[in-house]
């Protein structure tokens, strides 16, 4: 089966963050975007250009236009987020950025009515109908075909470092789950979701997807729900691996990041040098660990099998990608990643105000709007 690549801007960035819409008075979810969707529709009947709806009715995805540069794919993000607080304010429902909702009940969710919404959950059933979890996926355009698995490889050697650092989801149904991304783990369940397979080339990738179509597990390429994948349609690789942020100065930070990731082993490969990997037992067990420990993870690094703290891990990557990020115009937003660091990801917040208020949850959803209102970690 063959897949085309579409031609994009090398290093282009855009950015897509789902949201979920809270009551302002409970803090319990409201399946209001269906409402909000209609009322931001253009007078040709089209949809919003950065306001899509998403699989439950609690749930909008922000998009940012092609951009430049983090900051640029940022501002369009901040713009969408007016439209739709112009629409939600007075219906008294509130943004909410975070991996899940600290006490959302899956059962009580409402699915948007769309056919292939419909066709997920027939097939899925249990596990489909619990996918209440929210994320930030970053596409990052890619010049080359020849370069896309390389690179997709290459970024994998840092699942664990974008893992702990947006781990945003540590309770469950009322419940602390014990991990820092309980949705991690929780959208793996779902067929073609997870790590990626390593294909070394394209013919491969095209072999796995027309078994797929063949077998009947998916109708077309964006149902291959990885955590990293090649988009073909939009020419990017889109990295899905980050908890729904709480906070525009988050999602801009981690975007930098993977911005400069994907264009310094992009400029690796220009310069005729060996891309780091690691093999797929040592990728899976970083997931579980970045997953269960978040900041305090001890991560594998190399193939050589050599471990680290990743907050140690991530200091130092940040020194390597500083060229980088000069380069690409997003030194401010990849600094940021340093107040992640220094004040802890959102998981971390989340429990401390959880145990502030002992342990009362709706305090933890105040606390997540405020930052979503405030824009930056409080």
């Amino acid at each position: 089966m063959e897949i085309p690549f579409a031609r994009s801007g090398r290093s282009s960035v855009g950015i897509e963050w789902e949201l979920a819409f809270v009551d302002k008075d409970s803090g319990d979810l409201r399946q209001v975007a269906r409402t909000v969707l209609d009322a931001l529709r253009p007078a040709d009947g089209g949809e919003h250009p950065h306001v899509r709806q998403e699989l439950l009715l609690n749930t909008v995805e922000i998009v940012s236009g092609v951009c430049d540069t983090v900051g640029a794919a940022g501002r369009d993000l901040e713009r969408a987020i007016d439209d739709v607080r112009a629409v939600a304010d007075p219906l008294r429902a509130e943004l909410m950025g975070s991996g899940t909702h600290p006490f959302g009940r899956w059962a009580q969710q409402k699915v948007t009515d769309k056919q292939r919404y419909a066709t997920l959950i027939d097939r899925t059933q249990w596990w489909g109908r619990q996918m209440l979890i929210y994320g930030v996926h970053v596409h990052v355009g890619i010049e080359d075909r020849r370069k896309v698995l390389p690179i997709l490889r290459a970024v994998l050697t840092c699942f664990a470092h974008l893992q702990s650092l947006s781990a945003s989801s540590p309770f469950w149904g009322g419940k602390d789950t014990g991990y820092a991304s309980n949705r991690a783990l929780m959208f793996q369940q779902l067929p073609t979701a997870g790590l990626p397979f390593q294909f070394e080339t394209w013919r491969q990738l095209e072999g796995y997807v027309g078994d797929m179509v063949h077998t009947g597990v998916i109708d077309q390429f964006d149902e291959v729900r990885w955590d990293i994948r090649p988009s073909p349609r939009f020419g990017t690789l889109e990295m899905r691996i980050c908890d729904g942020a709480t906070n525009l100065t988050e999602v801009t930070a981690l975007a930098a990041l993977q911005h400069c990731l994907v264009e310094h082993f992009s400029t690796m490969l220009d310069e005729g040098r060996t891309l780091p990997t690691m093999p797929p037992w040592f990728v899976q067990e970083n997931k579980w660990r970045s997953a269960r420990y978040g900041m305090d993870a001890i991560v594998i690094l190399n193939a050589a099998g050599d471990e680290e703290l990743v907050t140690d891990a991530v200091a130092r990557l940040l020194r390597e990608l500083e060229p980088v990020a000069e380069r690409l115009g997003c030194s401010t937003e990849l600094d940021a990643v340093r107040t992640i660091l220094k004040r802890g990801a959102s998981y971390q917040r989340q429990r401390a105000v959880a145990r502030r208020n002992a342990g009362e949850l709706d305090a933890v959803v105040t606390s997540l709007v405020a930052e979503m209102r405030a824009g930056h970690p409080l």
